[in-house]
């Protein structure tokens, strides 16, 4: 099992979501960025360092949510959801196609990483509150 971290990171009632690039794994699906933990890495440390990477802005991580598992045809994954708050920079994609803000009524229209279905309800749960 891999332990993956992913950013939620809502503004205005949206949350990020990035879509892959087409040289990466399960090319041009969306996903709430993220990546795989190091060693003994917290979630909210590997959350930090991964969108550092991946999308140049520094994130406070504020809570982590239950792990969504999902097994795929060569691998399983512990997809760790961590809801953040930019706190500097401005996005710029290293890694990644585009973003975009997605709102609730919009959900259902990226064609979603499998894994990160399980957080799109987990998303539409909070975004409804």
């Amino acid at each position: 099992m891999i332990e993956v971290t992913c950013a939620i990171i809502f503004k205005d009632r949206k949350v990020l979501a990035t879509r892959r690039s087409s040289s990466m794994p399960h090319p041009l699906k969306w996903e709430f960025p993220g990546g795989k933990l190091k060693g003994s890495e917290s979630p909210g440390a590997c959350i930090k360092r991964e969108i550092l990477e991946e999308l140049g802005v520094e994130v406070k991580p504020l809570e982590v949510l239950e792990p969504v598992e999902h097994r795929y045809d060569t691998r399983s994954v512990s997809l760790i959801p961590v809801i953040c708050t930019i706190t500097k920079g401005f996005i710029s994609l290293s890694e990644h196609l585009e973003y975009r803000w997605v709102g609730y009524d919009e959900l259902d229209e990226p064609d979603w990483l499998e894994a990160d279905l399980g957080v799109v309800e987990m998303i539409r749960d909070l975004l409804c509150l």
